[in-house]
């Protein structure tokens, strides 16, 4: 078993770190919006536009979605607006209220550039939704590079994603740090040798914290700030 990184050893070793690869929705954004959007919102509207109630719309939906899972189409708003006869990108802009930043963040990522490591906000998030995050945030300063997963046809989870990634962003997986709140995320960053992994243990602050057992995971960025 491979050994589990501890937040001391990160904070430990940040001189070792080069790179800081970071996760967009539930990392850095509240993911309460995106499962708002999904599971209650789309729901509803998918609703009064076939004549479902409420209960037989998100049935349906949660079938559909779960077929998408891992794929790069769970992500394309374009792909959803078709599969399900909705404008997915206007109805994205109706609750747009609902986008957080995470607290501790701006602080972080200040922290980041004190420490002037390279910072890449690294999504599978579609264009789309990523320029509207973005321009919600105001965090795009915060980036050396911004990278979505949509320019290379494969979502972060995927087979060939990192090798991708290194090809027009270089790194060394050694010296690079990787935050996401997707186990899958990253098993495939660690299967592809990146050394320190962090996961996230509340990406929607109006749930229970998510029980992390293969990762180490923080709850705020203050615990790696020092």
């Amino acid at each position: 078993m491979e050994a589990k990184l501890q937040p001391p050893t990160l904070i430990a070793n940040w001189d070792t770190i080069d790179t800081v690869f970071l996760d967009m929705d539930g990392t850095l954004l509240d993911l309460h919006y995106d499962n708002h959007f999904w599971l209650t919102f789309v729901p509803q509207r998918y609703g009064e536009r076939y004549g479902l109630s409420f209960a037989e719309a998100h049935t349906r939906l949660t079938a559909k979605y779960k077929s998408m899972e891992g794929r790069l189409e769970w992500y394309c708003v374009d792909f959803w607006s078709q599969e399900l006869g909705l404008d997915i990108e206007m109805l994205k802009q109706e609750v747009a209220h609902l986008i957080a930043v995470h607290p501790e963040v701006e602080a972080f990522l200040n922290h980041l550039h004190a420490l002037e490591k390279r910072v890449t906000l690294v999504t599978n998030a579609h264009h789309k939704s990523l320029h509207l995050k973005l321009q919600k945030t105001g965090l795009r300063p915060y980036f050396d590079a911004v990278i979505c997963a949509h320019d290379f046809h494969l979502a972060k989870e995927q087979a060939g994603f990192w090798q991708k990634l290194q090809e027009v962003e270089p790194f060394d997986p050694g010296a690079t740090l990787l935050i996401d709140d997707s186990i899958k995320v990253l098993r495939a960053a660690q299967k592809y040798g990146i050394a320190y992994l962090l996961a996230i243990r509340k990406p929607d602050s109006k749930r229970p914290e998510v029980a992390v057992e293969d990762f180490e995971a923080v709850g705020s960025f203050r615990e790696i700030m020092f």
